[in-house]
C-alpha cells in the first residue's frame, strides 16, 4: 500500500515538474505572438502531422488501457504547436517534448507525440538552438526512463517499453543530426558560391587590365601619332604663312579629346572603383563644334530649363548625341543635323536628326554604335528610338528618367 502512495506521489510531482517546464517555455513566446500571424503553410503542415499522429494512436495494438480525452489531447497537442515553429522554435520544442513526456507518464501506447517533436527537434537546430536541443532531449529520455518503474509492468513489458522509448530518443537523435548535417551543406554551398565569386571577380579584373594593357599599347600610339601629326601640319601651315583647313584643326582637336577620353577609359579599366567619365551635355557645344570642323553642318536647339543630372544621364545623353554624330559623318553622305534637347522635370530627351540619304523603308541596320545606345538608355530605364524619318534621312531620340528603375533617384 505505501509502494503505490508513493508511486502515486511520484508521478504527481512529475506532472507538476511537467506543468511548471510548459509554462515556464511558453512566458517566452508571448510577448512575440501577440504580434504574429499564422503561416498558411505552417499550419497546413501542422495539420498533416496531427493526422498522422491521430493515426498511430488509432493503428496502436499494444494499449495499456483504452485512450481517455486527455490522450487525445496529448496527441495532437504537439501537432497543433508546429504552427509556430518557425516563429518560436524553442517554445514549440518544449511543448512537444512535454507532450511526449505526460503521453508517456500516463502509460499511454508509444509512438504518437514523436511525430511532432521530430519535426520540432529539426526545426530549433535549424534556428540555431543547439544548446536548448541537447538539454531538452536529455530533460526527455531522463523522464521517460524515470517514470517506467511506475507503471507497473511485467518484465516483458517494461523490457518493450524501455526499448521504444529508447528507439523515439534515437529517432529524435537521427533527425538534430540530419539538420545538423543540413545546416553544414548549406554552410559548404555558401562558401562554395562565395569562391565562385570571387574567382569570377578574380578573372573580370584580370581581363579588364588586359584590355586596359591592349588599349594602351594600341589605340594610344595611334591617336598619339594623329595628334602629333596634325600639329605638325598646323605648325608647318602657320610657318608658311597660310591659315590651317577647318578639317585639319577638327583633327587636331577631337585627337586631342579622344586622347583625353582614353585616358579617362584607361584609368576605369584599371581602377574597379573608378571614378566616371567627366563627359556630359556641358560640353555638347564642343562636340557640335567639331562635327562642324569635320564638314557636318551641326545646330543644336535647348528646350526648357536645364537642371542638374545625374551623372550616368548626362553622361549617356553626351554619348548618344556623340555617336549619332558619328554615324551622320560616316553614313549619312552630306547632311545637315540638327540636334534637340529637351529638359522636363523627370526626364531629358536628346534627339539628332539629319537629312541625309537614309531609307525611310529600311529598317536600321543593328550595329555596335546603335547597340551601346539602347544598352545605356535601357540601362537607365529609358526609352530609344532610332529610325529612318519619313520625309528622310535618319533619327535617334532617347528619352532618359532622372530616376532610377528602381523609383529612387540617381546619383548626381
Amino acid at each position: 500500500m505505501q509502494d503505490m502512495t508513493a508511486a502515486a506521489q511520484t508521478e504527481a510531482n512529475s506532472e507538476r515538474a511537467v506543468f511548471r517546464y510548459l509554462t515556464t517555455a511558453i512566458e517566452g513566446g508571448r510577448e512575440s505572438a501577440r504580434n504574429s500571424r499564422v503561416c498558411p503553410k505552417d499550419a497546413g503542415f501542422a495539420a498533416a502531422v496531427a493526422l498522422a499522429s491521430v493515426g498511430t494512436m488509432l493503428l496502436a495494438p499494444d494499449g495499456r488501457h483504452g485512450f481517455d480525452a486527455l490522450a487525445w489531447v496529448l496527441g495532437t497537442v504537439g501537432s497543433a504547436a508546429l504552427v509556430g515553429s518557425h516563429r518560436f522554435p524553442r517554445t514549440v520544442l518544449a511543448v512537444t517534448a512535454l507532450a511526449m513526456v505526460a503521453y508517456q507518464l500516463r502509460g499511454y501506447p508509444d509512438g504518437s507525440p514523436v511525430l511532432p517533436m521530430l519535426v520540432a527537434v529539426y526545426r530549433c537546430i535549424r534556428s540555431g538552438h543547439r544548446a536548448f536541443f541537447v538539454v531538452t532531449a536529455l530533460a526527455t529520455l531522463a523522464v521517460g526512463l524515470g517514470s517506467l518503474p511506475l507503471l507497473s509492468l511485467g518484465d516483458e513489458a517494461l523490457r518493450a517499453a524501455l526499448e521504444k522509448r529508447l528507439l523515439s530518443f534515437g529517432w529524435v537523435v537521427a533527425c538534430a543530426m540530419g539538420a545538423a548535417m543540413r545546416i553544414q551543406h548549406e554552410a559548404m554551398l555558401a562558401q562554395a558560391e562565395e569562391r565562385a565569386a570571387e574567382n569570377a571577380q578574380r578573372s573580370a579584373d584580370e581581363e579588364r587590365l588586359r584590355i586596359a594593357r591592349e588599349l594602351h599599347d594600341t589605340l594610344t600610339h595611334s591617336i598619339s601619332v594623329i595628334k602629333v601629326q596634325a600639329g605638325v601640319a598646323v605648325h608647318l601651315a602657320k610657318k608658311r604663312g597660310q591659315e590651317p583647313t577647318s578639317a585639319l584643326l577638327a583633327i587636331q582637336e577631337a585627337s586631342g579629346d579622344a586622347a583625353r577620353e582614353l585616358r579617362s577609359t584607361l584609368h576605369v579599366l584599371r581602377n574597379a572603383d573608378g571614378g566616371p567619365e567627366a563627359v556630359g551635355l556641358e560640353r555638347l557645344p564642343e562636340l557640335v563644334e567639331r562635327a562642324r570642323g569635320s564638314g557636318v553642318p551641326a545646330t543644336v536647339a535647348v528646350a526648357g530649363e536645364r537642371v542638374p543630372l545625374p551623372a550616368e544621364v548626362d553622361r549617356a545623353a553626351y554619348r548618344i548625341v556623340q555617336e549619332s554624330l558619328t554615324n551622320v559623318a560616316r553614313h549619312a553622305g552630306p547632311a545637315a543635323v540638327d540636334v534637340h534637347v529637351s529638359y522636363t522635370a523627370d526626364k531629358v530627351v536628346v534627339q539628332v536628326d539629319d537629312d541625309g540619304g537614309g531609307d525611310p523603308g529600311a529598317p536600321p541596320q543593328p550595329g555596335i554604335g546603335l547597340t551601346g545606345m539602347r544598352e545605356r538608355v535601357t540601362a537607365l530605364g529609358g526609352a530609344l528610338h532610332a529610325a529612318p524619318r519619313p520625309e528622310g534621312g535618319f533619327r535617334v531620340r532617347a528619352e532618359l528618367p532622372l530616376r532610377q528603375p528602381g523609383g529612387a533617384e540617381a546619383a548626381p
